[in-house]
């Protein structure tokens, strides 16, 4: 039986996770950091969406995003896709990279956005990688700044 299409609204704010097949690393170094947020930067541009926050973990990564027009599954096989077929050849592997398909939310208020933002940021805080978020290089606290997203 085909699994249900999500749930996609014209302006929808969504919190996305992806983890590695087993858990196990999606990014072997910083070069993979780079490629997939270049990725992530053009899968925006084609789908129009607008990035709010995003961490990348060495299994997994949080993605924040508005999506203005309803193509949050289609940019996101976009994202997964070529990421996935990227990392393959780079290290020269077969098989899933990622664990399953996406997970996705829809924030609706602001008191879940703002817990969303906390748990984005302070995801490697959690894991033991930094004791503060702004000193995690992958992840774009520092340029969070959601006062504008509740006040329409």
């Amino acid at each position: 039986m085909p699994r249900p299409p999500r749930l996609e609204v014209p302006g929808g704010l969504y919190h996305i996770t992806t983890r590695g097949n087993r858990r196990q690393a999606i990014f072997g170094d910083d070069v993979d950091r780079r490629r997939f947020l270049d990725l992530f930067d053009r899968a925006q541009r084609r789908h129009g969406w607008r990035e709010l926050a995003y961490c990348l973990m060495s299994n997994h990564y949080h993605l924040l995003v508005e999506t203005p027009v309803p193509t949050l599954s289609k940019g996101m096989h976009y994202l997964n896709s070529v990421y996935a077929r990227r990392f393959n050849e780079r290290y020269d592997v077969d098989g899933h990279l990622f664990e399953a398909r996406f997970g996705s939310v829809l924030v609706e208020t602001e008191a879940h956005f703002r817990r969303v933002l906390d748990y984005i940021a302070f995801n490697p805080v959690r894991a033991g990688l930094c004791s503060h978020p702004a000193e995690w290089p992958w992840s774009s606290w520092a340029g969070v700044d959601a006062r504008f997203l509740f006040d329409r």
